[in-house]
């Protein structure tokens, strides 16, 4: 499901007097309320690293960590991803930042609304998986932290 259709579904709702909405395919449910505020920090996933085949000796894999190794901090709902409060400030942070459970580590304009994503745990921000301005899923991943 793209953000359009779900632009569509917010559409109907509004001109039907929809005050629930819930789909459920391939795996994938949205839920929409109107009328009703959550507050919900963002989705945090612990991944193991993959075991991985050695590499011959003297090979340049042999110096690189594998990727799949940390926390990562992913989204908790569709929208538009911002590094930034505005176009001039600095990014909220920056690779090898500690943040703890209360550090914005980004905003997502979701239906004309910001939402500041905090970090919820403390580390270092290891790597920023997403560019400012990109358009998210939901739990897709925005930083690993170590």
């Amino acid at each position: 499901m793209n953000i359009k259709e779900i632009k569509d579904i917010v559409t109907l709702m509004n001109e039907n007097e929809i005050t629930e909405f819930v789909i459920e395919r391939e795996g994938f449910k949205l839920s929409i309320r109107k009328g009703q505020q959550f507050e919900r920090g963002p989705l945090i996933t612990q991944v193991a690293a993959p075991v991985q085949p050695v590499p011959a000796a003297g090979s340049p894999e042999e110096e690189k960590p594998p990727q799949d190794e940390g926390v990562y901090i992913v989204s908790p709902m569709v929208g538009t991803f911002y590094s930034a409060p505005s176009p001039e400030s600095p990014p909220f942070v920056e690779i090898g930042q500690e943040v703890d459970e209360e550090t914005v580590v980004c905003v997502i304009e979701a239906m004309k609304v910001m939402n500041e994503i905090k970090a919820e745990r403390k580390g270092k921000i290891l790597e920023i998986l997403s560019e400012n301005g990109e358009a998210v899923e939901f739990g897709k991943r925005l930083f690993r932290i170590g």
